[in-house]
């Protein structure tokens, strides 16, 4: 089979394709043939060695793909030859609170990824998709998408009528938009770019901020909910962001830290965090039961992810180069089949 690999350094221009032996299932593996594949931060990071310089090498990178089941090992019982699947991103995580291990099972690194034409895994490592979407659309879910829905509805769920405020209009960013309107919430948006705020408004953004020309948008949120501070806030940026989302945030509000687009040190005032009673939730993606709830609901809601470009499995180093250039709204997905 074919497959991009990190070769025996980190870097762009080492993500080759190679020709690798077609993978062959154990006794609860499946063999999924895929057809579609998505890129995450995180694939951008290990590609150049910044998520884990220590990853061993070679290594096929990217975490979120599709595909049809084509091969089942011989004690396989819950997943058919011909099954439209994801792999989920913590491959032993399956539910409930993860421990330490789920670092260690990873697609994507430290565990081979998505961007091959096959792929071995558990057969609890897989999920069905849900029947509406394309495998484009189907390969943005695996990480994104349950990254957004475990920030709005693990551990602390929002609730109708509740006050989110979104950071940007990446692939996290734009689940979350989607699933907190689906879920009755009144959603804000800053972003750096008028024309990318006006399509989160055509999605149901309630207020959008341009932070470029105004950067005060924790003062803005704050007018915007007269005063209070938003109930969540979905914080993707880091250090450049997280001191502002602290004043944005309501008094006994939550902050979901997902990304760290902006860097991951800097001085922060842990007075307010304290004084106010904020909850900081580190967001790891999420379990497998949590992906199958939140494709039920995708199903019920008829939710479409949002792509921004397809790239052919050719020329997939061109949508690392994408990513890291920055300003896409939604997903960017490479298609294998």
């Amino acid at each position: 089979m074919r497959a991009y690999q990190i070769q025996d350094q980190f870097g762009l221009p080492n993500l080759k394709l190679v020709e690798r032996a077609d993978p062959t299932p154990g006794p609860h593996q499946v063999v999924i043939k895929l057809s579609a594949a998505s890129l995450n931060y995180r694939d951008w990071l290990m590609v150049n060695g910044h998520y884990n310089p220590k990853q061993p090498l070679p290594l096929i990178p990217l975490s979120d793909g599709v595909g049809v089941v084509e091969t089942v090992g011989s004690h396989v019982s819950s997943v058919a030859i011909g099954g439209r699947v994801a792999g989920i991103f913590a491959q032993n995580w399956l539910a409930g609170e993860p421990d330490q291990s789920v670092l260690q099972h990873t697609v994507g690194g430290p565990l081979d990824g998505m961007l091959a034409e096959r792929v071995v895994l558990n057969e609890t490592g897989v999920v069905s998709v849900p029947a509406h979407l394309t495998d484009e659309e189907a390969a943005t879910l695996p990480c994104a998408a349950v990254t957004a829905w475990s920030a709005l509805f693990e551990r602390r769920a929002v609730r109708p009528g509740d006050t989110v405020l979104i950071q940007g209009t990446g692939g996290v960013s734009i689940f979350a938009l989607q699933f907190a309107k689906h879920a009755g919430c009144r959603v804000a948006v800053i972003s750096s770019n008028d024309e990318r705020l006006e399509r989160c408004k055509q999605l149901g953004a309630d207020f959008t901020h341009n932070y470029r020309s105004h950067p005060n948008w924790d003062k803005a949120m704050r007018d915007w909910t007269n005063g209070v501070g938003v109930d969540r806030v979905i914080e993707v940026g880091g250090q450049e962001t997280f001191g502002r989302s602290l004043k944005a945030v309501r008094h006994s509000g939550v902050i979901a830290m997902i990304g760290i687009l902006s860097g991951n040190r800097g001085d922060i005032d842990l007075v307010p965090i304290l004084m106010r009673r904020i909850d900081v939730q580190g967001i790891f993606v999420g379990s497998r039961a949590t992906f199958i709830e939140m494709n039920r609901a995708i199903t019920d809601a008829q939710l479409r992810p949002m792509i921004d470009h397809v790239t052919t499995f050719e020329d997939a180093p061109a949508a690392f180069e994408q990513l890291s250039r920055g300003g896409h709204f939604g997903k960017l997905v490479i298609k294998i089949g």
